[in-house]
């Protein structure tokens, strides 16, 4: 288990520094093309683009098939060094065709998107430069999961911070040369040069991003050559298992599509994709820092109890993992709530509307995280189906919920859509628990749950006490001390956000939360370590 603790500090540690360069990079984008302008919109459709293709082709279906394939091909006598060629290989063919055909198809994509007409010109332009991010996205994450496989966890973790760098280096030049959103508001302002140095610097981050990971194969024991002789290692099981997964993730992306659609359809005068894009990085960040680092760092253990037969000992990780995730979770949300407005105004004066998404998203945070965990302990168990289904029961209410916003003004549509998007979430974890409990025989729900009610009440006491400290420093209204500009924004934040931490520690104290303690521990000991070694 220290071992665990030691992976998980490891990798939020990396999170934690990528997702701040990872600010910094759209701080700096937001003040190259605005946050509600002409050509935010049409930038953040054309880069959601690549995303969710990726998401169907990708993402999901090397994190569910993956890291299980790959520990049941390690008793091979070579370890399962030919299986992991063949199957990046593989990969590798299937991502470049699709980014190729991608690219190819970039002026339909951005219609099935949602841009309006007057933005698809300039849209369409960015997604050239954006779509090759496709085979990139795929091969790191296809790198990056053989190397947690192998329980090297560190640079799978670190290599974003990379992609940042080139990110921010090409946006401070963008800057530089171009000048700031003030310059930049039609599509008949952008030229050749801007396009290519905006979209096509994201790009390069990425592929950076990407190819970085293969300096790493050598010290897990890997060399990768092409092998194209995909029979004979149980490619076969993995495309079965991946079956469900696929579908899954069609089904979000249709899902998404919608969600798009709708966000866009108020026109560059109000918040949409892009905006709702800048408010989902900062929801992300504890869910990266947090809940990815935390399952990381179990889910190849879950795997490998569930290919052992230990139940008991899977149902004990997943029971850690959960209770770990809501101790910093929920204090998380609790805390970007109450100084979304001042977080918001970071990014941009137009704070109001992208606080409002923000606050809207927050409230699925907790469910969003724990629904992670259990996608990813049904995937250790070789389960991809069930997945399926309790996400189909979410994007069926998405769906629905969010064709419903188009009856809701355009000022906060985003607004809806997002909360929709929550509301879907929520449901979505208590079936997925539900049925994961039914899968294993239990899944110590009575300790979670019982954990859970703590975090809660002790997030409301921390909520009421940094809202009266917000209060105190002269609220939300334009012109006030929290929202007059990036600076006194950030040091509203940090005050509320210290305000925040003591109640909810004290809280939980007094709640006796013995997940407190154990949340403390790794904290407790290092410093304790560091001021043994001063003395």
């Amino acid at each position: 288990m220290a071992s665990v603790g030691r992976a998980s500090a490891m990798l939020a540690s990396g999170t934690l520094v990528s997702r701040l360069l990872g600010f910094a990079k759209a701080w700096l984008l937001v003040q190259a093309i605005g946050a509600v302008s002409f050509a935010a919109n049409a930038y953040g459709t054309a880069t959601a683009i690549p995303n969710s293709l990726y998401a169907i082709i990708a993402q999901g279906i090397l994190n569910a098939v993956l890291v299980p394939q790959i520990v049941r091909a390690s008793v091979n006598p070579d370890g399962g060094r030919a299986y992991i060629n063949k199957l990046v290989t593989l990969g590798i063919v299937v991502f470049a065709a699709i980014a190729v055909a991608a690219t190819f198809l970039a002026p339909l994509l951005v219609a099935l998107f949602g841009v309006p007409p007057e933005q698809r010109e300039l849209a369409t332009a960015f997604a050239y430069w954006s779509l090759p991010q496709i085979f990139f996205l795929g091969l790191y994450t296809l790198l990056g999961e053989v190397l947690n496989a192998r329980k090297s966890f560190g640079p799978f973790t670190w290599a974003p911070v990379a992609n940042n760098i080139v990110a921010i280096v090409l946006l401070v030049a963008f800057i530089v040369a171009f000048g700031t959103s003030s310059r930049a508001g039609h599509g008949s302002d952008w030229s050749f040069w801007m396009i290519a140095l905006l979209a096509g610097g994201a790009t390069l981050g990425i592929a950076v991003q990407a190819l970085i990971l293969f300096v790493f194969w050598r010290r897990v024991g890997l060399r990768f050559r092409f092998d194209f002789g995909w029979r004979g290692v149980d490619l076969g099981t993995a495309g079965r298992a991946a079956g469900w997964t696929f579908a899954m993730l069609i089904a979000t992306q249709i899902a998404g599509v919608i969600e798009l659609n709708v966000s866009n359809s108020g026109g560059p005068a109000y918040a949409g994709s892009f905006v709702m894009q800048n408010a989902w990085l900062i929801f992300m960040l504890p869910h990266g820092i947090i809940a990815v680092s935390i399952v990381t760092a179990f889910y190849t253990r879950m795997a490998e109890h569930a290919h052992q037969g230990a139940v008991d000992s899977f149902r004990q990780d997943f029971s850690s993992a959960a209770r770990s995730i809501m101790l910093f979770i929920v204090l998380a949300s609790a805390v970007l709530i109450v100084a979304a407005y001042p977080i918001a105004r970071v990014f941009t004066s137009d704070y109001q509307a992208m606080g409002l998404v923000l606050v809207a998203y927050l409230i699925g945070l907790v469910p969003f995280s724990l629904v992670f965990m259990a996608q990813r302990a049904f995937y250790s168990l070789g389960d991809t189906r069930t997945p399926f289904f309790f996400t189909l029961a979410q994007v069926v209410v998405i769906v629905a919920g969010v064709l419903t916003c188009f009856a809701v003004p355009p000022s906060v549509r985003a607004a809806s859509v997002a909360l929709v998007v929550s509301l879907a979430s929520l449901l979505q974890a208590f079936l997925a628990f539900w049925l994961l409990r039914r899968r294993t025989g239990g899944v110590d729900g009575t300790r979670i749950f019982g954990s859970l009610w703590r975090f809660l009440v002790a997030a409301v006491a921390a909520m009421i006490a940094g809202a009266g400290f917000l209060v105190i420093l002269g609220g939300v209204s334009a012109g006030a001390f929290p929202v007059r500009n990036p600076i006194t924004a950030i040091v509203a934040s940090a005050v509320v956000g210290v305000v925040m931490l003591i109640v909810y520690i004290g809280a939980l104290g007094i709640l006796r939360s013995r997940d407190l303690d154990a949340g403390l521990a790794p904290v407790l000991d290092r410093a304790a370590s560091r001021s043994s070694t001063r003395r």
